[in-house]
């Protein structure tokens, strides 16, 4: 017996619909820039609060922006790897909640962080210098320019970094893997040994903190992925102790 059963039918529909969306979104990235020059990315990808670029609802969309196709597939592997499981645990809108919750806990920590970081960076600057990157550096990193002294060019940068990616959202729906199924035996392919799901958030986590600390200027938003698997244990903790009051 032959059936037309497409391959995505087994996949829960808010992990197909995510999966898709962003799939969609990159296509658009590209064709946009490509064939007409536009970069959606400048409007849609998240900036620091204080920078001109920044816009309310960057902290939504930046979770749908991907920097290339590396980067989108491994954070729609791991979120179909493991957000259908917590899909299919949870319910579709339990499970929504979690994944946008965790998102946007990312981009506030990952935004605190950067914050902090651009404070420090400014205390060694004169106020006046200061200013000018406050006043002038987003109309000059928009046109591709940055300032020529180097201090006030750490600032601008700082300022006006854009940030893309579901990471965030996908290390929390890691982080609720790991807490549900702690002894559930992942094998990966860089480790030709099966390791405990706890173990391996718990490694991963730990990884992350200290490329958070020792690498501070990375491209890579390590405290973005720490946001998500925080927020993601205390959303838990609390529906854990609150499970009667979520419908």
């Amino acid at each position: 017996m032959y059936t037309n059963r497409s391959p995505f039918a087994s996949i829960p529909p808010v992990v197909k619909n995510l999966i898709l969306i962003n799939v969609v979104m990159l296509a658009a990235t590209f064709t946009l820039r490509n064939v007409m020059g536009v970069d959606i990315g400048k409007y849609l990808a998240l900036y620091l609060f204080n920078s001109e670029n920044f816009k309310p609802f960057q902290l939504v969309t930046h979770m749908f922006m991907h920097g290339g196709l590396p980067h989108l597939f491994f954070n729609m592997f791991a979120l179909f790897m493991f957000g259908r499981v917590l899909e299919s645990v949870w319910g579709p809108r339990r499970f929504l909640v979690y994944y946008f919750a965790t998102g946007l806990g990312a981009a506030a920590l990952h935004m605190l962080v950067s914050y902090l970081h651009f404070k420090s960076a400014a205390n060694g600057m004169s106020p006046e210098a200061v200013d000018m990157v406050l006043s002038e550096g987003t109309a000059a990193w928009n046109q591709g320019k940055n300032f020529v002294d180097g201090s006030m060019a750490e600032l601008n940068a700082i300022l006006n970094t854009r940030t893309v990616g579901a990471s965030g959202a996908v290390f929390g729906v890691l982080l609720a893997f790991g807490m549900l199924f702690p002894n559930t035996e992942l094998m990966l392919l860089f480790l030709p040994v099966p390791i405990k799901a706890k173990y391996f958030v718990l490694g991963y986590g730990a990884i992350e903190l200290y490329l958070g600390f020792a690498q501070p200027g990375s491209n890579v938003a390590h405290f973005a992925h720490l946001g998500g698997m925080i927020f993601g244990y205390f959303l838990i903790k609390y529906w854990n102790k609150n499970s009667s009051r979520f419908y």
